[in-house]
């Protein structure tokens, strides 16, 4: 276990300097197209840094933002405020998580943050509708593990950056793709076109190949870790075949937060779920693997 927190941490922080190099480089190439000149590279670099770190420190609330989520309360989810601190003292996390609550149909969860001192837990409405006690606890643990493992910094961290390199990229090939160019600049309109188109391919693929840094293996990682805090495997199996079966759907769900969830929110992508490109290893493997645990 601690050697895949050391190599989530050392992830995260690989994903943290690409993400400053690849916006420095965008923004620089934008602020060179409108003549900016020397200021180009200062602005970049300081466009860059500043992006990066409020990326990382805002990480969280930004996640929460795209997915509608609201503070859960004492009064209204006692039996969900009840499990979690129940298993705090199991996991031994050195903070309780916050609880947020998102309105939707479909059963599933995730956990964010950057450290486990500032962590926060969402789970849907459907969730706590369509589980039964013990069953919500172990996806609730199953959260709890990707908290303790710092699995929860490097999905944030990979979510927003990810999601601000597209944005900008798309941003930089609409603005030359729509600007009119004099008969004097037109060699250079070309190249900056020819630049623009480059690093939106570069964005989409940057996207892929980060979610390839999440590995598979740290939701095997993560049910394993859940069992050992509840000592009920057969509950969290029973959880998962009812994540898997439920066919409602998420709408709060996109692609660039689709591998923080306990189970992919497109359903249509569960049956496919052992490709290479996937963010998820199938239900069916994991619950496997938490059978050869007893």
């Amino acid at each position: 276990m601690f050697e895949d927190i050391k190599r989530n941490k050392m992830k995260s922080c690989f994903i943290i300097l690409l993400f400053l190099a690849f916006i420095a480089v965008i923004v620089y190439y934008i602020c060179m197209a409108l003549d900016l000149g020397k200021t180009s590279i200062v602005i970049a670099m300081i466009f860059a840094i500043i992006s990066t770190w409020g990326s990382y420190y805002y990480s969280d609330r930004i996640v929460l933002s795209l997915n509608k989520a609201r503070p859960a309360t004492r009064e209204e989810n006692q039996k969900l405020v009840n499990i979690l601190d129940s298993l705090v003292v199991s996991s031994g996390l050195p903070a309780t998580p916050k609880l947020y609550i998102v309105e939707d149909s479909q059963p599933n969860a995730f956990a964010t943050g950057r450290n486990p001192e500032h962590a926060v837990i969402c789970v849907t409405t459907g969730l706590l509708d369509k589980l039964e006690y013990y069953e919500l606890e172990g996806v609730l643990a199953h959260e709890m593990s990707h908290i303790k493992n710092y699995d929860i910094r490097l999905s944030a961290v990979l979510t927003v950056m990810v999601g601000l390199v597209i944005i900008l990229s798309d941003f930089f090939s609409r603005a030359f793709l729509w600007t009119r160019f004099d008969n004097d600049n037109r060699n250079s309109s070309g190249i900056m076109v020819l630049v623009s188109v480059v690093l939106l391919v570069l964005a989409g693929f940057f996207g892929k190949l980060m979610k390839l840094a999440i590995s598979r293996k740290r939701e095997f990682m993560a049910d394993a870790t859940a069992v050992e805090f509840t000592r009920n495997p057969d509950a969290l199996i029973s959880a998962l075949a009812k994540l898997d079966a439920d066919t409602s759907k998420l709408e709060q769900a996109n692609n660039s937060t689709e591998n923080m969830y306990i189970v992919t929110p497109f359903k249509g992508k569960q049956k496919k779920a052992n490709n290479w490109f996937s963010t998820h290893p199938s239900i069916e493997d994991r619950i496997e693997a938490i059978k050869n645990l007893k």
